[in-house]
Order: structure tokens, then sequence, then C-alpha cells
């Protein structure tokens, strides 16, 4: 079968240029992950898998598990190396109404409600040292009615620096990807080095105790471990959200058979061994009674191994995470939207390559005004909880296309092919499966909403295919 070749493909010509070397691609795929989920998900963790022994098994298979899909993903990247990453292989693989669901649960709720939790997030840390620009000072309320039911709407300082911190980043986005990355590279490598600077100070100076790594402590039947194992795992992957960002901005990529590969590789490797040693920390300063249902578990932590005026510094780390968490996503965002436009699936002006800066900056713009809405109206956080469930079921579809596209397109050029294939590929699949099955167990009513909100897009595709006839 002939590959499909849209206009979304012709990065070089449309504007869009490779200024994306293996330490930028790296930086930008860490970068992106590393944000406030390692340091508040393993007190919640804890809640329903009461075993540091099994907790620290989850972190670890959740590692292998994600590297599985980078391998998976490179492999994706490469053949195809194009903005618009996941889009893209959904589109070949199936067609572009898989596209267009997965580009619609992107714009609507995933990465720009992603971008204004991250923005909240900040707020939050940026407040505990200016409390006056905090999310508990309350500048605006009122009561809404709606359909005979009143809702109540709060606005608080705390949100308004949300979006100013998430139009901030936006515009230096806009004006250029130089600009976008040196921010990125400099935030990831501060970031990098002040967590291992936490975790080699716990381990030498801190107050610590040995771990318990019993397995099952608590005595929970066979079922309930497994359950739990399988809500650590949903966590984990909340925590690694955002690997896969990288493959959005291929078609900006130096060399993207290499430097695609490697930062997917090295970028998964690192992030787990970092996240390991974090939660060893954890434990070496908690117990697993003491930190379930903890969500600012680094937190506590901290003060144990080091007092209470370690919180402080903390806070300071954890607000330059979120911060480069947010740069990330605001980069690598609009590569979706302005490739999903060049196929005549968005509005066209998305698909515009400015002509000074040589950015989609149409696309970063109006990502970054739904976002700053979401942050505003604070309806992001359930939008989130709902999409996740379809957030996993396109990793899955995604990593099934290389499947697809082997048998369909078999003389693609494949500069490198998945190390392990069709074992690796497939059992990320089979394990995002389980995940699967388990949110459904867990949270039907979330799950099943999730989906049905991605199934409205069917309609909407074809109404806009229809118009665009």
């Amino acid at each position: 079968m002939k590959i499909n070749k849209p206009v979304s493909a012709e990065n070089e010509s449309a504007g869009l240029s490779r200024r994306l070397g293996l330490f930028d691609s790296t930086m930008m795929m860490v970068g992106i992950v590393i944000g406030s989920g390692i340091y508040l998900t393993t007190g919640i963790i804890a809640k329903d898998l009461p075993s540091a022994g099994l907790i620290l098994v989850a972190w670890f298979v959740g590692g292998l598990l994600i590297l599985a899909g980078a391998l998976t993903y490179a492999e994706l990247g490469v053949a195809l190396p194009e903005a618009g990453g996941q889009y893209v292989y959904l589109r070949e693989a199936y067609g572009p109404l898989f596209g267009f669901l997965f580009g619609w649960k992107m714009f609507l709720v995933n990465m720009t409600g992603s971008i204004a939790a991250l923005g909240v997030a900040f707020a939050v840390y940026f407040g505990y040292f200016f409390p006056a620009l905090s999310t508990k000072r309350i500048i605006f309320s009122t009561r809404i009615g709606v359909f005979q039911r009143s809702f109540e709407y709060t606005l608080s300082m705390g949100q308004v620096v949300a979006v100013a911190v998430i139009l901030l980043l936006s515009a230096f986005n806009y004006i250029g990807v130089g600009f976008g990355k040196m921010i990125q590279n400099v935030l990831t490598v501060i970031k990098i080095g002040t967590l291992l600077a936490f975790i080699i100070l716990s381990f030498t100076l801190g107050k610590g105790m040995s771990v318990d790594l019993s397995l099952n402590p608590g005595g929970l039947d066979i079922g309930q471990l497994a359950i739990g194992f399988g809500f650590a795992l949903i966590a984990v992957f909340w925590a690694f959200d955002g690997w896969n960002n990288i493959n959005y901005v291929a078609g900006e990529i130096k060399n993207p058979k290499r430097n695609l590969t490697f930062a997917l590789i090295f970028g998964t490797i690192g992030i787990t061994v970092l996240y390991v040693l974090t939660n060893i920390v954890y434990f070496l300063a908690l117990t697993i009674n003491e930190m379930k249902g903890v969500v600012r578990v680094a937190e506590k932590a901290t003060t144990t191994l080091f007092g209470p005026t370690a919180a402080g510094l903390l806070s300071a780390m954890v607000l330059l995470s979120v911060f480069g968490a947010l740069n990330g996503a605001i980069f690598a965002g609009p590569r979706v939207y302005y490739a999903m436009a060049r196929d005549r699936l968005f509005f066209k002006k998305v698909g515009e390559v400015h002509p000074r800066f040589k950015t989609p900056a149409f696309s970063i713009l109006i990502q970054a005004v739904w976002a700053s809405i979401l942050a505003l109206t604070g309806t992001f956080e359930q939008l989130i909880i709902y999409a996740m469930f379809a957030g996993v079921l396109f990793w899955a579809a995604a990593a099934a296309s290389i499947f697809t596209l082997r048998r369909k397109c078999p003389h693609l050029p494949r500069p490198y092919k998945a190390w392990g294939y069709p074992v690796i590929p497939m059992a990320f699949i089979i394990a995002l499966s389980g995940v699967l099955i388990t949110t459904l167990i867990k949270r039907p009513v979330q799950s099943l909403a999730g989906l049905g909100f991605v199934m409205i897009g069917v309609p909407v595709y074809y109404l806009w295919k229809k118009k665009k006839e």
C-alpha cells in the first residue's frame, strides 16, 4: 500500500525546520515528564497498595513498560518523522477519523487540560513564597444557575497566576523554536540536578530508617493486591505522562532516526532510575501507614528527613519542575493541531507557520487561549480524569499501529526497527489492556464518560469533512 503524503509531511517546505539535536530532544522528553507527579502520587498509591516492596516494583515495572512503549514509538517516529506524532500513526494505520479523534481529545481535554493543571500547580507552589498570589486568596465568587441547578464559581489569585505563566511561556515558544528549546534545556538540567541532590543528600545526611520491603504486610488477599497493583500502575503512568510527546515534534528533530530513538530510550531509562530512587527516599523517611493517602508525600518525607525548614527548598524544587514540564507541554502540543490543520481537519490558519519565527504560531496561540479558559473555569481536573481512560486507549492503539503499518506499508523506510519485535510491542499493549480493565473496575463512570467524550468527536469529524468538500 502506498503511504499517504499529506501536506503535514512537508515540514521543511511548509516552514518547520529541524533544529532539535539529541540533547535538545532528550531534555524535552525528560522535562515534559518530570513535573509534579513524582512528588504527589506515592501516598495515593499506598492507600490501595499498602506495601513498600510492591510500590517500588510498580514504579520499576511501570518504567519498563514505558520503555517498551518508547522502543515501539521509536520505530513509528523514524518511519513517519512528521509533526504530529501519534496523530500521524493513527491516521496512517486506521484512517483519518482515528487521527482526528486523537487530536480532538488532545486539544479539548488532554494537552490543554494538562497545561491548565500544570499552570495551577505552579501557582500553588508559587503561593508558598507569595501568599498574596496563592490559590487560597479568592478575588471573586458567585453562584451560577444552569438548568434549575446552582453552581458556585470562585476565582483566585492563583488562577490568575496560572494564566499569566501559561501566556508567558506560550509567548516565548511563539517567537522561536530556539528560544523555547533553550528554556527547556536550562530548566531540565537544573531540574535533574536538584532531584539528584535531593536523593544523594537523603541517602547521606537524612535521618532515615530501614525500608520494610515486605510484599504483603497488611495481609490482603490476591485479588485485592492485583487490583491495587493495577491501580498503582495507573498512577505511575500518570507520573510518566508526556513520555511520547517528543514524537509530536519529530518534524523538527535533526536526524530523527538517531536522535528521536535515543531521546526516547535514554530519557525513559533516566526517568525510571530517578523515580525509583526518589521512592526509596520516601520509604526511608516514612512508614507505609504514615504515607497512606498523603498527597504531598514528598513534603512530608523531606520534613521528616531534614526538618521543617527544608519544606521551602522542596517547594522551590517542585515549582521549577512544574515550570519546565509546562514549557515542554506548550512546545509539543501545537504540533498536533498543526498537523491536523495541514490535513484539512482543523482551522486552516492553525496549519500556518509564522514567516519570521518559523513556529506554528497560531496553533500555539489557540492552545494558550483554551488552556487559560480551562484554568480560569477550574474544569480541567474532572476532564483529565475522564480523559485518562481514553488516553491509555490511544497509547495502545498507536502501539498496535506498528503491526498494521508493517503489513500495510512494508516498503516504508525503517532505519530503526523496534527491538524485541513483536514481543516488546505486544507486552506493552497487553499491559495497557490490563490497566484499562483495572480502570473500568475502579472508575467505571469516569472511564465510560471519557470514552463517550471521544465518541462525540465522530459526528464532529463528519461535519468538518462535509464542510470542506
